[in-house]
């Protein structure tokens, strides 16, 4: 059992959990199994804290009208898409409320088995519909600060519990459509104002550029193409605590042929390198729900290039549950959130035992368990 990514593991491990909450921890000679615990035997197996996916997106047909739908069908998917991988906590970085809200409440409510789930309300500049978007898709683009500040403030007050802005948007062959930097500062200080953490895609350095200005927290995306970052811009995203999420994966399988994709793929693990380098934290994110990419092998072997195992398992666990604030998450500890995810290998060992899950538990309840 891996406590953290730093900690030292402890072999022949016992983990005790009441009322979705980690209570005792030990070697299995020194912690006693109260007599009516429901026993899940790892023996061979790697026990970590329980895994977040920092962007999804929950816009699939089979969640439409999730707050009424049959709840079989919306878990299976929900394994097949997150819980078969570990996660226990996610960002839905765009979704219908009308449908996400619903789903979030009766995931809570135990009757589809699912993880925690935070959702970001999206805002789009003015003529900015991305090209892989359907062109009938209608969505919330702000000309003003007027406009993205009352955006903002409904997608707030409905209950979501952050926000991401496009700050510049991909137009197919027609130029990239950026946000002005009035238009998401307006956003990001209102959603500052209610603690919440704001997230933004760039898609070219005048978008980055308008991440740092507005005063984003998240990148969503690397930046495709480009060759790493300046010294000036790193010491802005450091001075900031910008966090970026890399979506290594999207680029390597969903974009161009193979040539393309190998030199984005190059690009990314260049930004993260140097990103990391720098003393940011980087967040573990695959963009699924807009991609079917479920297996999330891919993106442990590509962020490898870049990052130690320690610090893959730290975009899963530490990192997202440090940069989000949630202060009983993200380790193995007692006290803590009963969030676990048991492993068939040691992911220290090879990074990609990291997709291989037996178990995922979330407060205390098994909600995926291999077959």
């Amino acid at each position: 059992m891996y406590a953290s990514p730093d900690a030292t593991p402890l072999a022949d491990a016992l983990v005790v959990t009441t009322d979705g909450v980690i209570t005792a921890i030990g070697s299995r000679s020194e912690v006693q199994i109260p007599q009516d615990a429901r026993v899940i035997d790892c023996t061979g197996k790697t026990v970590v804290a329980g895994f977040w996916n920092s962007h999804v997106h929950f816009t699939q047909g089979v969640w439409k009208n999730a707050g009424t739908a049959p709840a079989a069908p919306l878990q299976d998917h929900m394994q097949e898409m997150l819980t078969k991988w570990g996660f226990t906590t996610v960002w839905d970085l765009g979704s219908d409320p009308r449908d996400s809200l619903p789903l979030r409440k009766r995931v809570n409510a135990g009757e589809i088995l699912g993880p925690s789930i935070f959702f970001a309300g999206n805002i789009f500049p003015k003529g900015g519909h991305p090209a892989y978007l359907p062109p009938e898709l209608q969505l919330p683009e702000a000309a003003t600060p007027e406009e993205a500040a009352q955006m903002t403030r409904a997608y707030l007050g409905m209950g979501l519990d952050g926000m991401k802005l496009f700050t510049g948007v991909y137009m197919g062959d027609k130029p990239v459509v950026n946000m002005d930097v009035a238009i998401a500062k307006a956003a990001v200080d209102l959603a500052h104002a209610q603690g919440k953490p704001v997230f933004a895609h760039p898609q070219n350095k005048t978008g980055m550029e308008t991440v740092v200005e507005a005063g984003v927290d998240v990148l969503a995306h690397i930046i495709p193409g480009q060759p790493g970052y300046s010294p000036e811009q790193l010491a802005k995203f450091k001075a900031q605590g910008i966090a970026l999420i890399p979506t290594l994966s999207l680029f390597a399988k969903t974009i161009g042929g193979p040539a393309l994709a190998a030199r984005l793929v190059d690009s990314g693990v260049q930004q993260i390198k140097a990103f990391s380098g720098n003393g940011g934290a980087i967040l573990f994110g695959t963009d699924v729900g807009f991609t079917t990419i479920y297996d999330t092998s891919v993106e442990y072997e590509l962020m490898h290039r870049a990052l130690s195992e320690k610090e893959v398992l730290a975009t899963l666990t530490t990192n997202p549950a440090k940069y989000f604030k949630a202060a009983r998450k993200g380790k193995v500890e007692k006290g803590f959130d009963a969030d676990l995810v048991v492993l068939d290998g040691d992911p220290m060992a090879d990074v990609g035992n990291l997709a291989k899950v037996a178990y995922t538990i979330r407060a205390g309840q098994v909600i995926y368990r291999k077959p």
